[in-house]
């Protein structure tokens, strides 16, 4: 019986041929990060500060909700001054900066093309931070606008307006540069992000700003901006960074490339006619509300193709939650994504719409939404995109595991109380033999652990930013391996920059 050599010249050929490709793409992969550093980081590093600064209002507001004489000597430091700032701070100061620094090196990953003149993007983000401070300072000082989500003064739309199109172009201009063709699930959501932004945050500032329309239009508006804003802005960017990091760190492609479209086709059908069934009784329209109420409804497709491409994609990898900080927040997003998705649809139901809607269980879906699902992603792909930028690996395993835990016991904590003594409150409001005053003391208890779960996720957010200026700095001790937060039992093939996966898969 003759013995076949170990390694045939063919397999010798082909196994040069592989390295000279992983050496030609880390070497691509090295200038695409290198050309978006400058703008990525002062984006990341600029929605870290807005969020420890939102952090401080966060607490402020809900100690004033149990406790309202606290700190009331001035007017600046009253409830309904600093809500909003807290509000408008971790939307367009951590959420869309976070999501414009995820965006902009997607793009460039997913595209393989260079980010060209990256010092441009740097005056949007000077632009973006400098509106973000006067709107605050202006809404302290007492001039508010007094619509939610949109509290700044009529001078900054137009800044964030600015700010966002250069955002935008170069967006494009990668996009037009692009060296891969094939255009992968999370490029559709980036792309689409980059386009319904601006169409939803200039339509609605004309509309409700610069020259405001009357009577009840104004409502139906404000709920159209409120829910698209996060379902046609903040949604497509989180679902991305999931669809991208998901393959890249599990080094498999995606479960599904055509459940992909049927979730991104159906998300940009439906979502849009989101809103106005949080004007259930209003003085609007029968039909609107109906309209909103199918489309909320409709929304479950898009939510469940997505939550079985996420699940079965994960299968088999559960056990990677243990070491990858990537992996941990970004599934835990996705499954909060799910939870509010389906929470949202059935919220939208008059027969529950009904008792909920002035009450603190809308407030307890909006935060699961903006923060279980799109801040707990950020901060996954912000744990991934950081060591890749400054060649330099997250200094403390513990800290991570203080951020980890502190933000995702503090929303759940946030969350599921606020949701049953939302509904409670709900039910003791329609019901005529419950006077109004003892509804305000059934309610007390929740916000005081409200608070508690805040201060719980601002210990998370303070261990987080310590995090991001080490790394930023260069602090600790160097290492050439990944930070993991536990040790392996064996060391697991694809746990970072996998080569090129097939249909599915997600770039470089």
């Amino acid at each position: 019986m003759s013995l076949e050599p170990a390694t045939t010249p063919a397999d010798a050929a082909r196994a040069r041929l592989e390295m000279v490709e992983r050496i030609r793409m880390n070497r691509e992969r090295i200038a695409i990060d290198a050309s978006t550093r400058l703008p990525v980081l002062a984006f990341f590093g600029s929605s870290v500060f807005w969020l420890i600064v939102g952090s401080v209002f966060a607490l402020l507001a809900s100690v004033k909700l149990h406790s309202p004489h606290f700190l009331d000597a001035q007017s600046w430091l009253t409830f309904g001054r600093v809500r909003p700032v807290h509000l408008n701070i971790v939307a367009y100061g951590w959420a869309a900066m976070a999501g414009v620094g995820a965006l902009l090196w997607l793009m460039a990953r997913l595209t393989r093309a260079e980010l060209q003149y990256p010092r441009v993007l740097l005056v949007s983000c000077a632009i973006w931070n400098f509106a973000v401070a006067g709107g605050v300072i202006a809404i302290l000082a007492g001039y508010s606008n007094s619509i939610e989500y949109l509290e700044f003064p009529a001078w900054v739309p137009p800044l964030l307006t600015v700010a966002y199109a250069l955002v935008g172009l170069w967006t494009m201009i990668m996009f037009r540069d692009r060296r891969e063709h094939h255009v992968y699930v999370s490029q559709w959501y980036l792309i689409a992000a980059a386009f319904w932004f601006p169409w939803l945050y200039t339509a609605v500032n004309m509309l409700l700003v610069i020259h405001p329309v009357l009577g009840v239009t104004q409502g139906t508006i404000t709920w159209w901006y409120g829910h698209n804003v996060l379902g046609l802005w903040f949604t497509p960017i989180g679902l991305a960074t999931v669809y991208y990091l998901l393959p890249k760190v599990l080094g498999r492609p995606i479960h599904s490339y055509y459940l992909s479209i049927v979730g991104f086709w159906s998300l940009a059908l439906f979502y849009n006619w989101a809103g106005a069934h949080h004007l259930v009784g209003g003085p609007i329209p029968a039909w609107l509300v109906t309209t909103s109420v199918v489309g909320s409804m409709m929304m479950l497709i898009p939510v469940a193709t997505t939550a079985i491409n996420h699940h079965f994609t994960m299968v088999g990898n559960f056990r990677r939650l243990k070491y990858s900080p990537t992996l941990r927040f970004i599934v835990f997003g996705a499954m909060c994504y799910t939870l509010v998705s389906v929470q949202g649809s059935l919220e939208s139901m008059r027969s529950i719409n009904v008792p909920t809607h002035f009450t603190h269980f809308v407030v307890a879906h909006a935060h699961l939404g903006l923060y279980g699902f799109f801040s707990m992603v950020m901060f996954g792909g912000i744990y991934y995109i950081m060591p890749r930028l400054t060649g330099w690996e997250w200094a403390s395993a513990r800290l991570i595991q203080v951020h980890f835990w502190g933000t995702a016991a503090g929303i759940i904590i946030y969350f599921v109380p606020l949701t049953w003594g939302g509904l409670m409150q709900g039910l003791m409001l329609v019901n005529p033999k419950v006077a109004f005053i003892d509804i305000v003391k059934y309610t007390i208890p929740y916000l005081w652990i409200r608070t508690g779960s805040g201060i719980l996720m601002t210990g998370g957010h303070t261990a987080f930013a310590v995090l991001f200026v080490m790394n930023l700095l260069h602090l600790g001790e160097k290492r050439d391996e990944p930070m993991l937060l536990a040790e392996p039992d064996e060391i697991e093939a694809g746990a970072e920059e996998p080569m090129l996966v097939g249909v599915g898969g997600e770039g470089i």
